[in-house]
């Protein structure tokens, strides 16, 4: 019996054939530079989310959460397509590294611009940032035109063509009158996820199934990471100034309770298994705005939550209490919709998530109690789904191997 042993790292080269790697290349796993990449994005979304809270307090609910949805396209949207490239043609030369530290540039620029942009509708540094970070993606894919060579060159030039056109698109926030500025969003929205679709409709990029939902799955760890950190701060800032920790306990702990049960449910089943196809892997991937937006906004309503229940935000406790419930149940919809519900076995396992969800929903309206309900909720949805998968187990072991795999997935 041999023992498995990992590839030799490459040796740094300055300049090296920016060519697709395997699709089913061994021990793929994520690059320091590709973590580095993810902990400067959540820059940004930390600060969206800091806009978003303040909001929301203030009253601005519905304000806020388009603000913030844009923003949060832009961080996410780039992001993708980032991790998507480079699980194709990360080629880790000198060239390749410094133009992803410019768009990591880039991004620091855009998480600059968010507060102008959610305060003054002032979208010109946050359109500054997503330039630089877009031109340089378009970089990326010029080069690896130029080493390609017949159906995997045009989609590489689509790919760098559908970006540069979509930039100049987003100038629209920048120079037509505010009113305006909605619709542009929204049909760029739709340019953007188009891009992809067009581009590969000939040549699909070799992206890697189990590299791209580490990679998906390092973010979310990341998301939820900044989600405890913004609650922490929260927390500390309101026990300074108002000694207020009866009144905070419920909500840290239920807060944790539910941020733990997030990890739990999105890493209980393997995904990439499930991305074998183009097809499966747009749905999940584009489906991953909602996933990552969420979890970054829970930690949002928990600093809502926290500043309501010390008295300095101006919205009801119901209103505060949604701010964490609503994020959270659409939390479990999405990952349900998307990754759980592959392996769940029978109409019992299928239905724990939408139910869970519909319980949050409904804790939102328990007053002070209400965070730490849905903490408890969460927490007995994990408890729910550990059972009924070990019992699915159990007895799938009297039939079929084959069930006994599907159940234990």
């Amino acid at each position: 019996m041999t023992s498995e042993t990992h590839s030799p790292p490459r040796p740094l080269r300055p300049l090296r054939p920016l060519t697709a790697r395997g699709r089913d290349e061994p021990h793929r796993v994520a690059s320091p530079l590709e973590l580095f990449f993810d902990l400067c994005f959540v820059v940004a979304i930390a600060q969206a989310g800091l806009q978003l809270a303040h909001a929301v307090a203030e009253g601005h609910t519905g304000e806020g959460v388009l603000n913030y949805a844009m923003q949060f396209f832009s961080i996410w949207w780039a992001w993708m397509n980032f991790s998507w490239f480079a699980s194709a043609y990360d080629n880790d030369d000198v060239l390749y590294r410094v133009v992803t530290l410019v768009q990591i540039a880039g991004v620091l620029v855009l998480a600059a611009g968010v507060s102008r942009a959610f305060d003054q509708h002032d979208y010109v540094v946050v359109w500054l940032g997503y330039l630089i970070m877009r031109l340089a993606m378009a970089a990326q894919w010029l080069r690896a035109a130029k080493d390609a060579a017949g159906p995997e060159r045009t989609m590489a030039l689509r790919y760098a063509g559908g970006v540069l056109l979509c930039m100049v698109g987003w100038t629209g926030l920048v120079v037509l009158p505010e009113p305006a500025r909605g619709w542009v969003f929204l049909v760029m929205v739709i340019a953007e996820l188009c891009v992809p679709r067009y581009a590969e409709k000939d040549f699909p990029t070799p992206w890697h199934p189990h590299h791209i939902s580490e990679r998906y799955g390092l973010f979310t760890i990341i998301v939820l990471g900044e989600t405890i950190a913004a609650a922490t701060v929260a927390v500390k800032s309101a026990v300074d100034e108002h000694d207020a920790l009866g009144e905070l306990l419920p909500i840290a702990a239920g807060g944790l309770l539910i941020v733990f049960a997030a990890w739990w449910i999105y890493f209980v089943v393997p995904i990439h298994g499930h991305l074998r196809s183009n097809k499966q892997a747009f749905l999940w991937g584009y489906g991953h705005y909602l996933i990552f937006a969420s979890a970054a906004t829970i930690g949002a309503g928990l600093e809502v939550a926290v500043t309501q229940a010390v008295g300095k935000a101006h919205i009801s406790t119901t209103a505060a209490s949604a701010a964490v419930t609503l994020p959270a149940a659409l939390y479990l919809l999405t990952v349900w919709a998307l990754h759980a519900r592959h392996y769940k076995v029978g109409i019992a396992q299928q239905l724990v998530l939408p139910v869970a969800a519909l319980l949050v929903i409904c804790c939102t309206f328990l007053g002070r109690w209400a965070v730490l309900a849905a903490g408890l909720v969460s927490a007995l949805t994990v408890a729910v789904g550990v059972t009924l998968t070990a019992r699915a187990a159990v007895g799938g072991s009297a039939g079929s191997g084959a069930g006994v795999e599907a159940a234990v997935e």
